[in-house]
């Protein structure tokens, strides 16, 4: 939309930002703000739609070569940084936290409107990783209900965190337990042992990704109570079924390990998420849901290790074909995403 302030953002040449305000905050934190981020449009390139991504916890947008991938194939990229959350956290306010994970919708919906509105009568494709895999699918659904489906075609879930990992007595007892905390200390952080899957990012570890560790710190930030519960609420509702109304791709590695100690195996694991559980509730997502492991995969499959997330690439790029929502921009000198 042209009344946007678009203004540089910390990325540098080639991407702006626009801050959302979204007024007080209704967990009481003073008012919040969301930052919408995108990558400019190189000479050359053809747009005929776009995708709107949205990060995991401890997360923020950071990955140029995603973006340049759907670049690649006509799709303009947006990235939103969630209230509280990368560039959009204030002082003064609890990392990532939410009560509910509804209140997202604010900032989805205007940012959804921003990129509809600059691309008029285009696609556009809503992207998630881990947390963001369980915020997109759930507004999806709620806009669905509304009669607000369009202008989205398809969703793309990068380990979308459908369950909480662990055995039965932490989705069980140790859940309800949570309601009561949740209700007395929302903001109390709960003590988790620090694993090691930031070290295998960063290039201060074993890493090759360069990115802010204030903003995404390579222990994570403490996990809250409060936040934990609505995460808790919102699985309960994936398990019981609910639809995107779109062709949905579910992308998630094939193998979890949950050692706190670094071997090369770290490299070629999900080191947070159990992608069991993802297999089996990726199904609860809808009715045209499409679920690919990838071996080898991190977390993040597109920042896992170079050949496992070209593979990565090339089941997303089949999705897209598949669909009809991938253009041949040839016609520009591609960078490359390896």
């Amino acid at each position: 939309m042209s009344d946007c302030d678009w203004r540089p953002d910390m990325l540098g040449s080639g991407y702006d930002q626009h801050v959302l305000n979204l007024g007080a905050d209704p967990d009481g934190e003073g008012a919040v703000e969301a930052v919408l981020v995108r990558r400019a449009q190189r000479p050359g390139e053809v747009v005929r739609g776009a995708v709107l991504y949205v990060h995991g916890f401890s997360d923020y947008f950071f990955q140029a070569p995603f973006a340049d991938f759907f670049a690649e194939r006509g799709l303009r990229f947006y990235a939103l940084d969630l209230r509280k959350c990368g560039r959009a956290r204030r002082q003064g306010q609890t990392a990532h936290y939410v009560s509910d994970l509804a209140f997202y919708d604010d900032e989805l919906d205007r940012s959804l409107e921003i990129v509809a509105g600059s691309h008029p009568g285009q696609p556009v494709i809503v992207a998630g990783h881990s947390t963001g895999g369980l915020v997109v699918p759930l507004w999806l659904h709620r806009r669905r209900l509304a009669g607000r489906s369009e202008p989205v075609a398809g969703a793309v879930l990068n380990s979308p965190w459908l369950d909480l990992q662990g055995g039965w007595v932490l989705r069980g007892p140790v859940t309800q337990m949570l309601r009561l905390q949740a209700t007395i200390t929302p903001f109390r952080a709960i003590k988790l042992r620090p694993g090691v899957y930031g070290q295998t990012l960063h290039v201060s570890g074993t890493g090759e990704w360069e990115f802010d560790t204030t903003l995404k710190p390579l222990d994570g930030f403490p996990v809250t109570a409060g936040w934990l519960n609505a995460v808790r609420r919102a699985h309960a509702r994936i398990h019981r079924g609910i639809e995107t109304g779109v062709p949905t791709l579910v992308l998630r590695s094939g193998r979890s390990l949950f050692s706190r100690r670094y071997s090369p195996l770290s490299d070629r694991c999900d080191l947070v998420l159990d992608t069991g559980q993802i297999g089996r509730w990726a199904p609860s997502l809808g009715g045209q849901v499409t679920d690919v492991p990838i071996d080898g995969a991190r977390h993040d499959v597109f920042l896992s290790l170079p050949e496992v997330r070209e593979s990565a690439y090339a089941a997303l790029g089949a999705w897209l074909g598949s669909h009809n929502l991938s253009y041949d921009n040839s016609s520009y000198e591609r960078e490359s995403h390896t």
